[in-house]
């Protein structure tokens, strides 16, 4: 009983929590920001006849922030681990450990709060998107009701376009092709990107949770320097009783 109750002392809920929401928002933004990426480019592709290289670069980098985000996850549970209850006290009682703990500590914190504007910044970015495909469903929407319009045109949106792209491209037209990027991309991508937003927010999340977590524990470090120095003034005092 005395052995599972210290178990559950060494644990760090905090830092643990953090970690759980980061890697179901890593893991959930990964795959919906792939199929979105993938849906929008072939939009590009296959209705507007357009080729844009920089969404499949961007679509790439973004897995791979995901993968180091859910990396960096994993180590800052380690050092949640190392810093909580009694392994604290185990690890960190030398002052060479006690330094490393708390540069460890400095140096993720840093990098959490780096991270923290990194993943707001693609949240507002995914928010944008979000908006523009749900924009797109209500053209969608609203040319299903009204029979008389036979295409949809995003001449007034040529701004969202690559230089270069005709009138007769901005414009969907036949039943065909309508389908094509109202129900088999639009549709799907529009919910790919609004799922994509919240995993982003989750992660932003599971960040502000890194970054409280870290400072504690860089505090508790501290701290533990001092418990150390006392509880040899301690020894030495007895020492000298004797």
């Amino acid at each position: 009983m005395g052995s599972c109750r210290d178990c559950l002392t060494r644990i760090p809920y905090a830092t643990f929590i953090a970690t759980v929401l980061c890697f179901i928002g890593v893991g959930v933004f990964c795959g919906t920001v792939y199929r979105g990426a993938t849906l929008a480019n072939l939009i590009l592709l296959d209705v507007f006849h357009v080729q844009v290289e920089w969404i499949g670069i961007t679509r790439l980098l973004l897995i791979i922030l995901g993968g180091i985000m859910a990396c960096l996850a994993l180590i800052m549970l380690v050092v949640g681990c190392l810093a909580t209850g009694s392994t604290r006290h185990t690890v960190y009682r030398a002052w060479k450990a006690r330094v490393g703990g708390r540069l460890s500590c400095a140096i993720f914190l840093g990098m959490s709060y780096i991270l923290f504007y990194v993943w707001v910044g693609i949240l507002i970015c995914l928010t944008m998107v979000t908006l523009i495909f749900t924009l797109f469903w209500g053209l969608c929407v609203d040319n299903q009701r009204r029979h008389d319009r036979p295409c949809i045109s995003f001449v007034q949106f040529d701004w969202l376009f690559p230089n270069g792209t005709t009138k007769d491209d901005l414009e969907v037209c036949g039943p065909e092709e309508l389908k094509l990027f109202c129900k088999d991309y639009v549709e799907v991508a529009e919910v790919s990107f609004i799922l994509s937003t919240v995993a982003s927010f989750v992660v932003s999340l599971s960040l502000v949770h890194y970054l409280m977590c870290l400072a504690s524990n860089y505090a508790y470090i501290r701290d533990q320097e001092k418990i150390s120095d006392l509880q040899e003034m301690q020894y030495l005092h007895e020492s000298i009783m004797k």
